[in-house]
């Protein structure tokens, strides 16, 4: 293959670059294993390219190498979640979700990044299934593949395909919120207005002020740390414990950003004696009834980079 050739195809497949990372995330959940597996799929697609003869679209003949490449990966590192823990979650930055560029004409695009099935609640749930019926989910109910094509896909029959959705819907039943669909709209004013008062009493340290933003039934963790504390109060007695709101501490300082649809918080300390606001934490928001229903708080000087947040304050 000519050198033009290899920019023509190089140049196309780059076209699906970022989708294919939102499905590559989707399967596994992490967002460096995301981006190490669509340069699989690239490579991979490169070196079979000459299998690609036009009797399906390009970019689905992309995701059936990447939901491939992806269930490779789960078979060399198999995972399973414990209770509500999914130790290797990580955070995808709203900045990513918006670049998903136009199709070149094959099938739309908006599936891909659907508000519901990006948020922590989905993904956490997802991980929860075996990895073909998550990919028969993923392929199936979210890119809206036929049952025809998606066994096609993972090379397998139309009646394998719908038994593994059945059983991948129960189990994202048994796993999901169950008020989901009651949530906050992305971006309203409700949100930013319970947001900035998360932000502000934080800032301040004022633990009436930050309780008064949270629900009873508040569920909190930190990936990849083990634990999920379930109730205001015994969330809040653990971050008491851990030394918030005393001169010990350090002053906070937030920024607020998006990650996976949701509203999310940058927290940074600024510890006695210290001249700046070190990164601290990344706390991801979900919303209920205008309240903090869910936090999940992620390292700040891992993930902060993935956001394009300052290093220090």
């Amino acid at each position: 293959m000519s050198t033009a050739e290899q920019t023509e195809f190089t140049a196309r497949a780059e076209r699906h670059r970022r989708e294919l990372q939102v499905h590559c995330y989707r399967m596994l959940g992490s967002l460096e294993e995301s981006e190490d597996l669509v340069q699989e799929t690239f490579l991979r697609a490169w070196r079979r390219r000459e299998t690609y003869a036009g009797r399906s679209t390009f970019r689905a003949w992309l995701y059936k190498i990447a939901t491939n490449a992806c269930l490779d990966a789960l078979a060399r590192r198999p995972r399973e979640a414990a209770g509500g823990e999914v130790a290797w979650l990580q955070p995808y930055p709203d900045q990513l979700l918006e670049s998903v560029p136009a199709s070149e004409g094959d099938e739309p695009e908006a599936a891909v990044v659907e508000h519901e099935t990006i948020e922590l609640a989905f993904m956490v749930a997802v991980q929860h299934l075996p990895p073909r019926p998550r990919a028969v989910l993923i392929v199936r109910d979210i890119l809206g593949w036929s049952a025809k094509d998606t066994a096609a896909l993972l090379e397998t029959s139309v009646a394998s395909v719908n038994s593994a959705l059945q059983r991948a819907r129960a189990g994202m039943k048994e796993h999901l919120p169950a008020h989901r669909g009651e949530w906050a709209a992305a971006g309203s004013a409700e949100e930013r207005e319970l947001v900035q008062r998360y932000v502000d009493a934080s800032e301040r340290a004022d633990t009436a002020a930050l309780k008064a933003t949270l629900a009873a039934d508040l569920r909190f963790s930190m990936p990849p740390e083990p634990g999920l504390y379930e109730g205001r109060d015994e969330v809040f007695g653990y971050w008491v414990t851990g030394g918030f709101g005393t001169p010990e501490f350090g002053e906070i300082r937030c920024l607020v950003t998006r990650a996976n649809g949701q509203p999310a918080v940058a927290n940074y300390v600024r510890a006695p004696g210290a001249a700046d606001f070190a990164p601290m934490a990344l706390d991801v928001l979900r919303i209920e009834d205008g309240e903090v229903a869910e936090i999940v708080t992620f390292d700040g000087a891992k993930a902060f980079p993935w956001f394009g947040l300052p290093v220090k304050l």
